[in-house]
C-alpha cells in the first residue's frame, strides 16, 4: 500500500430535503476553493465503498447537517465502531472508519463537522437563512484548516475544537 497523502472531505446529505443539504453545500463551497492535495466529494449517505477510499488519505473530514448540535457547527473525532448490523446501504461514519481500518489498514484521523440545521421535514432545494449562516462559518473554519497545508497541524487544530463551541 502506498503512503496515504492529503485530505478527503465528504459532504453528506440530501440537497432536496432543505437543511439536510448542508453537507453537500459545504462540499461544493470547499471544492471551489480547495488547495492542492484536498479531495472533495458529496453524497446522500455513506456506503461501505467509502471505506476503501479512507485508506488513501491521512485526514478525513465528514461534513453533515446536525439537527441538535451546537451553533454554528460542532466538531468531534470519529472513533471506529464495529457495525451492529450490516447493510451495503447507509452506514455511519464510525462504521466506515472501522471498516477502513479492518479491511484496508487505514490510519486516517477522522472528524465529523456537524453544521446546525433547522428544517428537515419538508422538500425543497434551499437552506434556511440561519443554516446558511452556519454553513458560512463552517466553510470558513474548514478553509482555514486546509490552508495550513500540513495535515498534522490540521489535526491538531481539529483536536483543539473537539467538543468546543466555535
Amino acid at each position: 500500500m502506498t503512503e496515504p497523502a492529503g485530505v478527503l472531505v465528504i459532504g453528506i446529505g440530501n440537497p432536496g430535503r432543505l437543511d439536510d443539504g448542508l453537507g453537500p453545500a459545504a462540499a461544493a463551497a470547499i471544492e471551489a476553493q480547495a488547495p492542492p492535495g484536498v479531495t472533495v466529494d458529496a453524497d446522500y449517505q455513506l456506503n461501505v465503498e467509502d471505506a476503501e477510499r479512507l485508506g488513501r488519505y491521512r485526514l478525513v473530514l465528514f461534513i453533515d447537517a446536525d439537527a441538535a448540535g451546537g451553533e454554528p457547527f460542532s466538531v468531534h473525532r470519529v472513533h471506529p465502531r464495529r457495525p451492529v448490523s450490516f447493510s451495503t446501504h447507509s452506514v455511519e461514519a464510525e462504521e466506515v472508519v472501522h471498516l477502513a481500518r479492518e479491511m484496508f489498514g487505514a490510519t486516517a484521523a477522522a472528524y465529523m463537522i456537524g453544521i446546525r440545521g433547522y428544517a428537515f421535514d419538508g422538500f425543497g432545494e434551499q437552506l434556511t437563512p440561519a443554516a446558511r449562516g452556519n454553513l458560512a462559518a463552517a466553510v470558513a473554519f474548514v478553509m482555514g484548516l486546509l490552508h495550513l497545508g500540513d495535515v498534522d497541524a490540521m489535526a491538531a487544530q481539529l483536536e483543539q475544537r473537539v467538543g468546543a463551541l466555535p
